[in-house]
């Protein structure tokens, strides 16, 4: 079992020790450090480590949750954990590269799914993050929904292409489509519009 190396950035203390001491629970999570700032996260980072970040947005100092998420982006997982009901701040934190969107009020449980799930290099996104996507969805074919689905387990394109039996250059466009029809500009996003609309159902990618 591989052990998955948690940081957890967050300006309040009571949260960060109460998320390390949570994670302790599990044998394959492992909380590499706190930090109280972007700042510190990005000078703690070459000793840290972590596989996930797990990171608030509203941050003191000179750059907030959304801004570190970008500067860390390729070399962890970031989980966006946030109070804000604000649904442009989730869709910024994740066109910077969140691969994760849990709301502070969600069960510990859904939390600790979100871990894993991005981990695993799946996307996860709190259903009830946000409502409904205001503008009603264009058709999505059966196929794309195959796409979609597999999209939201962090599959690559050519795994795509293998697991459907289609070229890799037919999913390409399925991509693109998918992105155009649901409002998105990346693939995290795509999977997060539609969990929210209902085009996805989250036991669909468990």
């Amino acid at each position: 079992m591989k052990t998955i190396r948690v940081a957890i950035v967050d300006d309040h203390r009571v949260v960060s020790r109460s998320l390390s001491a949570y994670f302790a629970l599990f044998e394959d999570l492992f909380v590499v450090g706190a930090a109280a700032s972007g700042e510190e996260l990005l000078e703690r980072f070459g000793e840290w480590a972590p596989d996930v970040v797990v990171m608030d947005l509203l941050l003191p100092g000179g750059i907030d949750g959304i801004e570190t998420t970008r500067r860390v982006r390729g070399r962890a997982r970031v989980v966006a954990l946030t109070a804000s009901t604000d649904e442009a701040r989730m869709n910024a934190v994740l066109r910077a590269g969140a691969a994760g969107y849990v709301r502070k009020d969600a069960d510990p449980e859904t939390l600790l799914a979100a871990v894993r799930a991005v981990a695993a290099g799946r996307s996860y996104v709190d259903p009830n993050a946000a409502g409904a996507v205001g503008a009603p969805v264009e058709t999505i074919s059966p196929r794309e929904i195959d796409v979609l689905r597999l999209l939201a387990r962090g599959r690559a394109n050519k795994e795509i292409a293998v697991a459907l039996g289609i070229g890799e250059e037919t999913v390409k466009t399925h991509v693109s489509s998918l992105i155009a029809k649901l409002r998105a500009e990346n693939r995290t996003e795509v999977v997060a519009q539609a969990l929210r609309s209902g085009v996805l159902a989250l036991e669909e990618i468990a």
